[in-house]
């Protein structure tokens, strides 16, 4: 079942911080001979707030900070290394205080990492996807059939690289002749929320109210149904790639 196949937003607080503390190379004053936009957009670009926003798209602080845990070394003996002090380690850490070519570089000797480690792949994110509801779009599992066997919709279309699928999916009532069996490769996993639904799975039916789950090899024929004519059933159902 469910074979269909249907960017990253970041939020920065903005805090004042003492430049003096920063260590922030020198910033030219914008040319006498630019236009007063020119100007305006010089001055905005070499703030330390647009300095602030474009570094902390690289999470360096907790690059620096997985770094130290991976290596179980403490802030205190971290400082000892680098001759940096440990509250000033963790303000770095914190995204508090942007750090230096030369403080990330004496961090990046200590854990024998090149600077790159703290400007590559700066994209490359712990997968995490917010699907809402007025987003999703209704299929019937076969487009061109007049009376689908069901509809579904998928939970996470946008996500790349998925390990699993999820759908929710509505079962109108069927007579079981109604229905057309098939199969995939992976597993299936079915909850069902509202109303009846019915598995017919290597022949036999099983009969599955609110509340009931099951799961199944879905290479195995299978087919799914509405069970009561007086409510459309509804439930989750994930399924997974085969295991390779």
């Amino acid at each position: 079942m469910f074979q269909t196949s249907m960017t990253d937003n970041s939020s920065t607080q903005t805090q004042t911080i003492d430049p003096a503390k920063l260590d922030l190379s020198h910033m030219e004053t914008p040319d006498a001979g630019l236009s007063p936009a020119e100007v305006v957009l010089a001055i905005a670009e070499n703030s330390e707030t647009t300095i602030r926003r474009v570094l902390s798209s690289y999470e360096i602080g907790q690059k620096i900070r997985q770094l130290r845990l991976r290596k179980k070394i403490a802030l205190v003996d971290l400082g000892k290394h680098t001759g940096l002090s440990a509250s000033m380690l963790s303000q770095l850490e914190n995204g508090k205080l942007i750090p230096t070519l030369s403080t990330l570089a004496r961090i990046a000797m200590v854990f024998d990492v090149s600077l790159d480690h703290f400007f590559a792949d700066r994209r490359r994110r712990r997968s995490f996807l917010v699907v809402r509801a007025s987003d999703r779009i209704k299929f019937p599992d076969r487009p061109s059939a007049p009376r689908p066997d069901y509809f579904f919709e998928c939970l996470a279309f946008s996500a790349q690289e998925k390990s699993l699928q999820a759908y929710v999916a509505e079962f109108p009532y069927r007579q079981a002749d109604d229905v057309t069996e098939h199969y995939h490769e992976g597993a299936e996993f079915v909850h069902v929320l509202q109303g009846t639904v019915a598995i017919r799975y290597q022949g036999d039916d099983y009969i599955l109210k609110e509340g009931d789950s099951v799961y199944f090899d879905s290479a195995e024929p299978h087919s799914y149904r509405g069970d009561d004519v007086n409510m459309v059933g509804r439930a989750i159902v994930v399924t997974t790639p085969p295991r390779l």
